[in-house]
């Protein structure tokens, strides 16, 4: 069984208190994050890693404060999550390999990853028979890539001990949203045991 780990968003803007938009205690799943995307490298399992990469006056702006500006340093994936052998796919018409890739890092302008351009080809050249993801924030980005994967038809596992969201009454809530949608809940320790 072919399985891809999803990490959604892990970005210095997100996960530290000095970011544009923090989301509180991200900084405390971040040893998690970087130890589910070593783990895959371990096992050749394919990280993709989303990333917002927006420009100075992204549309996305008029509904939350300026983030992830290309090129920021609150736009970079901290070190200790990022793999080597990675590519890094845009969200505009383009040519991508990856093969060799253990990490493929898909910019996104929006809060849903299946808004961007290269998505479905990206899941399609992986084959992937099963996701785990994790990441920020649980009741936004996280939710929606956890849903927009379940469509797919593959089962989805959400990492309960490495997503942090911003509001706890509408992370439950996202939550109940996924499993009556079909997705499981685990640990990193599950994860990590259950996988060869």
């Amino acid at each position: 069984m072919k399985t891809v780990f999803f990490d959604i968003d892990t970005q210095i803007d997100f996960l530290y208190p000095a970011g544009a938009l923090y989301v509180p205690g991200a900084e405390c799943i971040l040893p998690g994050v970087a130890g589910l995307n070593r783990f895959a490298a371990a096992h050749g399992i394919p990280v993709i890693s989303t990333t917002d990469a927006h420009s100075e006056d992204d549309p996305e702006f008029r509904s939350w404060p300026p983030h992830c500006v290309v090129e920021t340093p609150g736009q970079r994936k901290p070190a200790a999550t990022l793999l080597e052998n990675r590519i890094v796919v845009p969200n505009r018409a383009c040519e991508f390999s990856v093969e060799g890739a253990r990490q493929t890092v898909v910019e996104k302008q929006t809060l849903d990853v299946f808004d961007t351009r290269n998505i479905g080809r990206l899941l399609e050249r992986l084959g992937a028979d099963m996701y785990v993801v994790y990441g920020v924030a649980t009741e936004i980005c996280v939710k929606r890539a956890a849903l927009g994967l379940l469509k797919t038809g593959k089962p989805v596992i959400l990492i309960t001990d490495a997503v942090k969201g911003i509001d706890p009454g509408d992370c439950a809530r996202a939550l109940e949203e996924f499993q009556a949608a079909g997705g499981s809940l685990g640990t990193i320790g599950e994860i990590c045991e259950s996988l060869p």
